[in-house]
């Protein structure tokens, strides 16, 4: 079975002003989970920055997160890995 692949189109892609501050609606997170080998649950996560289309979040060398022993867990874990790196992200806004 294939996975899906997230899109993201040129015209879900926002302007914004230079001088205007990046916020937290100016990202997606897509946070859910796999189950490893072992039988347990890690977390998956894409973040990318509507403003450009820039992918934060996996790059190549990207922590595993987890494995957990629930999925519920594993989803968590990845919800608030995301929201770091969107925090991150407005704090120190990468080029």
């Amino acid at each position: 079975m294939k996975k899906p692949k997230i899109v993201l189109s040129t015209t879900q892609l926002r302007s914004r002003d230079s001088g205007e501050r990046m916020r937290a609606e100016d990202f997606a997170i897509y946070a859910s989970y796999q189950i490893n080998a072992g039988g347990l649950f890690v977390g998956t996560l894409k973040v990318i920055r509507k403003t450009d289309g820039r992918m934060l979040f996996p790059f190549q060398g990207a922590p595993v997160l987890g494995p957990y022993p629930t999925r519920q867990e594993a989803r968590e874990a990845a919800s608030i890995h995301g929201r770091q790196i969107v925090a991150s992200d407005i704090a120190n806004p990468e080029d």
